[in-house]
């Protein structure tokens, strides 16, 4: 794909190890030290976050073109993963989480979204906006008809969101045939709260602000949560049609604030 530049700011693929080592570094700082994920003893010594599926997955980056200084200043990256690599490859990395039987069913081309985060001094300059203009030309360049992924809540104690997970379980909820569900020794139920206990407005104010992006697209959910010790979180499966991603975008997230995500 062509890079795209936004005022200051570029997006496009990383093109280089040393660019993928940059958006490693500032996962490391996003999710490692704000968020305080659990960092194995080689991520503690080299400062990055990586693992076996950076080497063959796309590295969407944007770039502050004005910071940049012979090395690019990298400050919101996403990481992708289409079924095509994926194949060729060992699957995805929800299927760690994820029964992915019936995405995988799914006819054309479909993308995993993960490890998407934006460095704490840009979260209000609209990087995760730019970041996904960026993921929409993507969809074009590699005609992907779905994407999915683990998006995630702050924490490890379900009880904790219980009327946001249960919010999404009774409203947002994928239909059967494009349905994951939560691997059995992972499954967290989420209709902790009946329907009818729920204060919709207040459920979804409180949801993270990635998984609202996704909804405002269209998005859904899949069946269960999983807590992820690691990384401090308890995710949940996010799917999207594509054809969700239309000229209204742009509208729909020119006046957000980016914050700190993890898929």
């Amino acid at each position: 794909m062509e890079p795209l530049r936004f005022n200051d700011f570029q997006v496009r693929l990383a093109a280089a190890p040393g660019e993928i080592e940059a958006a490693q570094a500032l996962r490391y700082r996003v999710f490692y030290e704000e968020m305080s994920a659990t960092p194995s003893p080689e991520v503690k010594e080299r400062r990055r976050d990586f693992d076996a599926f950076d080497a063959f997955c796309d590295h969407l980056l944007v770039i502050d073109l004005e910071k940049s200084n012979g090395e690019p200043k990298v400050v919101g990256t996403y990481r992708l993963l289409r079924r095509s690599v994926a194949l060729r490859h060992g699957g995805f990395y929800t299927s760690q989480e994820y029964d992915l039987s019936a995405l995988m069913a799914f006819p054309g081309e479909i993308v995993e979204l993960g490890r998407s985060c934006v460095d704490p001094d840009y979260r209000s300059r609209g990087v995760m906006q730019i970041l996904w203009r960026g993921l929409a030309a993507y969809v074009r360049e590699y005609d992907i008809h779905l994407m999915f992924g683990c998006a995630s809540f702050p924490g490890t104690e379900p009880h904790h969101m219980e009327r946001q997970l249960a919010y999404l379980h009774h409203y947002h909820l994928a239909p059967q045939p494009l349905r994951p569900r939560a691997l059995a020794h992972h499954y967290v139920g989420m209709d902790l709260v009946p329907q009818s206990g729920i204060d919709v407005q207040s459920a979804l104010s409180g949801l993270p602000p990635l998984i609202k992006g996704y909804l405002r697209v269209g998005g859904f959910v899949g069946d269960g949560a999983v807590v992820d010790h690691q990384f401090n979180t308890t995710d949940v499966c996010v799917i999207v049609k594509t054809d969700q991603l239309t000229s209204k975008y742009e509208r729909r997230y020119r006046n957000q604030t980016a914050e700190p995500l993890r898929g």
